[in-house]
């Protein structure tokens, strides 16, 4: 089982994340661990940046595979609109899903006051994360289609009102109603 968080910034997908993979006694690969060694290393969006990038996932994928197949793998991504580069990268994840069934989809989502509130905690920097509440509003204000919309196992969910824990245990429960 694949299922993979996908939402703008500061929705709490990793958050959500760690609460699920504990829930189901999951792995976890969360965009910031794939994307972390590129920032560190290479300029963001250069040739080296997307090389090292497909790099990190090839290998992340390679260890997905390797996992025994009752274990669960929880994904993060921002991934809307479309490019080259994105669908691309979706692309690599629905293969991966299919390799390992079933592929579950879940858009992560909240208003923008909750964004905003989100994406500026204390502790995002030091993550590598973005903190910048103009983000969140271009992003509400422009908002892509996530990638996904066309999965046969979509949850859309709006965390708005939502703890970490709460949002993981509706996902949780989806998922287990999910055909393999």
């Amino acid at each position: 089982m694949i299922i993979v968080l996908n939402g703008y910034p500061g929705v709490g997908k990793l958050t959500i994340g760690r609460e699920l993979t504990s829930m189901i006694s999951g792995r976890l690969l969360d965009i910031h661990s794939v994307y972390n060694i590129a920032f560190a290393l290479t300029e963001f969006k250069s040739p080296e940046f997307m090389k090292t990038i497909e790099k990190i996932e090839a290998i992340a994928h390679d260890l997905i595979r390797a996992l025994p197949a009752e274990v669960p793998v929880v994904l993060t991504t921002v991934l809307a609109g479309s490019s080259d580069w994105g669908d691309a990268e979706w692309q690599r994840i629905v293969r991966l899903g299919h390799e390992r069934p079933p592929l579950l989809v879940v858009h992560v989502h909240c208003d923008l006051d909750e964004n905003i509130r989100r994406i500026e905690a204390p502790g995002r920097g030091a993550k590598r994360k973005p903190q910048d509440a103009d983000m969140a509003r271009r992003n509400h204000a422009g908002a892509q289609p996530l990638a996904g919309t066309d999965e046969t196992n979509l949850l859309r969910l709006d965390v708005t009102d939502l703890s970490p824990t709460e949002a993981a245990s509706a996902i949780a429960a989806w998922a287990q109603k999910a055909p393999t």
